[in-house]
């Protein structure tokens, strides 16, 4: 029998959208459904009207045959849940779930052991992004959830700290990085030390460093050293140097709010990236993508080389390349896909890739924001504009996947 999840493969197709903000202004426009290039909408508050030909486009699919009822083409033994939908209540809450749901992470609830928080950007303009934590219990009941940070813009992916808070990149010229309390007991900090630019992820490696990635053409990459470890008050941001692959060399970003040039122009011989996109480190190891190339890079912090771990595209089954998550029990890189054929694919340490799962039928989405639960045992994604509603407006839905993920990725 072939394998469920190589059944269907998906196309891009061209939508006309009518948005209306709480305001009461419109905008009409012809747009192409392809990697990153729908419209983001402003306005929380807002309403779609779609026309009756893209309905049936954005329609939820119905359950076929390698399906579960929520549209997830999954492996035998596993199994899927909706978590929230954007424009609605999450399940179990009274918290309001903004659209586009982007890049996440979880963190352990210190308050009741065995539960944990699930943080998730949401990539909306014009000061409508954010972030919105959402609470489980040890048995995975959602219990809370809350906007842990608003009135922010276009809020893409980020990284986890080793001290249990979240950094939201804001994806725009001159965007910052915030960080976040998960629990909500802390106020969100801009993080301006961390430079001004369009901020696509962040990670805390083992040097005490962050390191970014910018998501443009000619993005560059970045590393923030703080001058207490630990505290992303102060600190100098450096910006790699060189020709990838191969040797890289730090020189330091002599503004980095770019007030009048931008920071990855500011450095004669900054390194080029073809779209930086999600970051993750163990140990030595900095692993990041770029979508221009559809590129998996390793950098090596203790030889200050980088290299190409991964060439996705044809023959392999990673279509597109853009957040990613280190599984640190196995070492496997699991990465969510920009377009391509909707999936989440795991890239073992041996470089075999297998794929855990696949969306059919969102033609004009992208998976995002892919993470475990603490333990391991629950993956956790959205489809960023995923068909919510009677009117199937493409606004997102966020996802859990469980099942037998120890003997899949090879955990020790």
């Amino acid at each position: 029998m072939r394998d469920p999840l190589s059944l269907l493969d998906e196309r891009s197709g061209t939508v006309q959208v009518m948005f209306t903000n709480q305001n009461g202004r419109s905008a009409a426009d012809d747009t192409a459904f392809s990697r990153r290039t729908m419209l983001r909408w402003s306005g929380a508050a807002g309403m779609l009207a779609v026309a009756a030909p893209v309905l049936q486009s954005c329609a939820a699919p119905s359950p076929s045959a390698g399906t579960d009822p929520n549209g997830l083409v999954l492996l035998p033994g596993f199994t899927g849940r909706v978590i929230a939908r954007a424009g609605e209540s999450v399940p179990g809450t009274a918290q309001f779930y903004r659209w586009f749901p982007d890049g996440a992470a979880t963190f352990d609830d210190a308050a009741v052991p065995g539960g944990w928080y699930l943080t998730v950007n949401h990539e909306v303009v014009g000061g409508n992004g954010g972030v919105t934590s959402i609470r489980f219990a040890p048995d995975g009941t959602v219990v809370d959830a809350q906007a842990v940070l608003s009135d922010t813009s276009s809020n893409c992916a980020g990284g986890a700290t080793p001290w249990g808070t979240w950094l939201s990149c804001e994806e725009y010229d001159r965007g910052f990085v915030w960080e976040c309390d998960p629990t909500g007991a802390a106020a969100p900090v801009k993080r301006t030390g961390l430079g001004a630019f369009s901020h696509e992820a962040a990670a805390c490696a083992a040097d005490g460093r962050v390191y970014l990635t910018e998501d443009r053409p000619d993005g560059a990459f970045y590393r923030f050293t703080p001058d207490v470890p630990g505290d992303l008050s102060a600190g100098l941001l450096e910006v790699a140097t060189g020709s990838a692959p191969g040797p890289l060399a730090w020189v330091r970003v002599p503004d980095p709010l770019a007030a009048s040039t931008a920071t990855r122009k500011q450095v004669t011989g900054a390194a080029r990236f073809a779209g930086g996109e999600g970051i993750d480190t163990l140990g030595d190891d900095v692993w990041f993508t770029t979508k221009g190339d559809l590129r998996v890079w390793n950098y090596r912090i203790d030889t200050g080389q980088v290299s190409i771990r991964y060439q996705a595209g044809a023959p392999s089954s990673l279509d597109a390349v853009d957040n990613l998550w280190v599984d640190g029990a196995s070492g496997a890189l699991v990465v969510a896909e920009d377009g391509g054929n909707m999936e989440i694919v795991a890239i073992r340490p041996d470089d075999t890739a297998v794929v855990i799962v696949r969306i059919p039928g969102q033609d004009g989405s992208e998976m995002t924001g892919p993470c475990f639960s603490p333990d391991g045992q629950r993956l956790y994604f959205s489809s960023q504009r995923a068909p919510v509603g009677m009117i199937g407006a493409p606004i997102g839905i966020t996802y859990e996947v469980t099942g037998p993920f120890d003997s899949l990725l090879g955990r020790s």
